[in-house]
């Protein structure tokens, strides 16, 4: 598939050829599903914790006797059914993650990124050269009509460009090895340098 390249300040800069492998396919919910589930799995801390029986500050004394009553019999305070018990089979810290093989979470890059050029969402810029000043690129983003956007460019970011668009609300920058599913799937444009292009197909191929 063709697609016209636009420079930053809005000027044409020809056009490029897009694999139909990456671009082209048709995407699939339940694939793009799975990958965000598996980088939002990872990316959980899983620090949650809470006192079991054994860790609450009670006393372990017998709090009345077994038998005569009328009760239910208790050991201690530390019962989950008291207030301030132990929890019974609460959260305690793991890991979220799961595994995903490699094959599968290439083909969930490419689904996403033929999700963004399906939906009209994907813009091609000749590269990301900037002044590094921030007022004058938000100027061009706003000229260009960016409001939640993600630039991926090519095996490393220009620097100039990531200085000026730290301090620009919805803008950010990754490398060709940064780009992920949950990242293009959030934002409602993807733009894509030159180098970003050819560095992606060298990635998935």
């Amino acid at each position: 598939m063709k697609l016209d390249v636009i420079k930053l300040d809005g000027g044409t800069a020809g056009s490029v050829e897009l694999s139909e492998d990456l671009f082209g396919l048709e995407p699939r919910a339940d694939i793009l599903h799975r990958m965000v589930r598996w980088q939002r799995n990872n990316a959980q801390a899983g620090t949650h914790k809470v006192k079991t029986r054994s860790e609450t500050s009670y006393s372990t004394k017998k709090i009345y006797r077994q038998k005569g009553t009328g009760g239910a019999r208790h050991g201690d305070r530390n019962a989950p059914i008291f207030r301030k018990g132990g929890i019974y089979k609460g959260p305690t810290p793991r890991s979220h993650g799961h595994d995903l093989p490699k094959k599968f979470r290439k083909l969930g890059l490419k689904h996403a990124l033929s999700a963004k050029a399906k939906a009209g969402e994907l813009v091609i810029i000749e590269d990301a050269g900037t002044a590094g000043k921030t007022a004058a690129l938000a100027k061009q983003v706003k000229d260009l009509g960016w409001k939640r956007a993600l630039v991926i460019d090519g095996a490393s970011v220009n620097e100039e460009f990531l200085k000026a668009s730290r301090n620009i609300e919805g803008l950010d920058i990754l490398p060709t090895m940064g780009a992920n599913v949950y990242d293009i799937l959030k934002r409602d444009t993807l733009v894509i340098t030159k180098a970003g292009v050819e560095a992606l197909e060298a990635r998935l191929k």
